[in-house]
């Protein structure tokens, strides 16, 4: 893969694109220091231009590069959680292209749980010297779209978009990572994830707030649809499942069935997923089994409603997200 490698460092000095994988989902990445190179991400993805990205970075060196004023608890944030699934909202040096922060006065940073991120990142950084080095990358898919996992998925979406894609097989975490905004004083979750509020407890000493509604300021995957299959979706109570999917069969509809407690009902004219009973098995594959839902010629994507209980928090912010835009083109 070392060619690779060097490939990939060439197109993002040249101010291409590099599709690469991470922990949470694969990213469509840019030089994030060139705000040419990070325009070609939103025509890409078709994403509207003021929406902030996320710059990855190769380790905590690179920090104070991109941010100025980082508290203390942030340090202890990255101490603890980098490499992993956690972005942190920290004011941003000046110099910082608006074009990655959507004009904002911060900057989105993290720095990936996965090693061919790592290496990507640590060769870029190699290559560029003493200048500031970061890859900005938001999901490496269509905007508002379900986000990639694997390689495939990538080239599902994106095609000849991105000249080259960095096949590191399936993502471990499957959705995307927690954001933690550190820029207003007292820590404030704004998009939950695989970090859930209770391992941020061990650090902070408290369970931090969370502010999920857009507002200031504004995060990836902030929009009230998002994550959205083209398929319309229907979440339903499981006790209302049968119910529901005999009346479609009534009305002459296909369904599309994700479940997660009740296996497959024999004679139902519906395709039917089981992911698993827990919020880390059923996150790492939902976004592999919406877009299968989305190929499986269904007029409707029927999804068993969670458990309304915190460890689910981060999948069904997803699946609300992906209900309200599903079927929206």
């Amino acid at each position: 893969m070392t060619q690779d490698f060097a490939r990939a460092v060439e197109l993002l000095q040249a101010g291409e694109l590099v599709a690469f994988p991470t922990e949470t989902v694969y990213g469509l990445g840019a030089d994030a220091s060139n705000p040419e190179a990070v325009a070609k991400i939103f025509a890409a993805k078709g994403r509207p231009a003021d929406h902030p990205l996320i710059v990855h970075l190769s380790g905590h060196d690179a920090v104070d590069r991109w941010a100025e004023h980082v508290p203390e608890v942030a340090w202890e944030l990255m101490e603890t959680f980098w490499p992993g699934p956690l972005t942190l909202i920290l004011k941003k040096q000046a110099w910082v292209p608006d074009a990655v922060t959507g004009g904002q006065d911060t900057v989105g940073l993290r720095v990936p749980g996965h090693p061919v991120a790592l290496e990507l990142l640590r060769r870029f950084a190699a290559a560029n010297g003493n200048r500031p080095s970061g890859i900005a990358a938001p999901s490496a898919n269509r905007f508002g779209r379900i986000s990639p996992t694997t390689a495939a998925h990538v080239q599902e979406e994106l095609g000849e978009r991105v000249p080259l894609i960095l096949d590191g097989g399936a993502c471990a975490v499957g959705i995307e990572s927690t954001i933690v905004d550190c820029s207003r004083g007292e820590p404030v979750v704004l998009r939950p994830g695989h970090i859930a509020p209770e391992h941020l407890a061990a650090v902070l000493g408290h369970c931090p707030s969370i502010e999920t509604a857009s507002g200031a300021p504004r995060v990836s995957g902030s929009l009230a649809a998002h994550y959205a299959p083209q398929t319309p979706m229907r979440l339903v109570a499981g006790e209302r499942l049968l119910d529901f999917l005999c009346a479609q069969r009534h009305k002459g509809d296909r369904c599309g069935v994700i479940v997660h407690s009740q296996p497959p009902q024999a004679g139902m004219p519906h395709e039917w997923l089981m992911l698993p009973a827990n919020p880390t098995g059923y996150a790492h594959d939902l976004y592999a089994a919406l877009r299968t839902m989305d190929h499986a010629d269904v007029s409707l994507i029927a999804v068993e409603a969670l458990p309304e209980t915190p460890e689910w928090n981060a999948v069904a912010d997803r699946l609300r997200r992906a209900v309200a835009g599903a079927g929206k083109d």
